[in-house]
């Protein structure tokens, strides 16, 4: 059953190419590495430009335990971890339906 993750991550202002470009880098290394990652979108908030979105959707539970122990992610929390203005807010939701 897939699992899907959305990741609310506010940054602080001025801060926003920064954090753009890191999410980029890291959506390249999922994209490459992780084959249990069915989805792994970045969104910015039109309203608020400082608010961004992760939508993740993960085959399965092992697949999204694996992503959160990559060499990558390590980095990427590394790299954006003085660009957030607190802490992330993650769900973590099982599908119930779908079209």
């Amino acid at each position: 059953m897939p699992i899907t993750v959305i990741a609310k991550l506010k940054v602080k202002p001025g801060s926003e190419a920064t954090f753009e470009a890191a999410g980029k880098e890291m959506i390249a290394k999922v994209k490459t590495s992780e084959p249990g990652t069915l989805a792994y979108v970045l969104h910015k908030n039109t309203k608020d430009p400082a608010e961004f979105t992760y939508y993740e959707v993960y085959q399965d539970q092992a697949a999204l335990d694996s992503h959160g122990k990559t060499d990558h992610m390590r980095a990427f929390g590394g790299k954006i971890g003085g660009l957030l203005a607190g802490r992330p807010e993650i769900a973590v939701l099982e599908e119930v339906a779908r079209k």
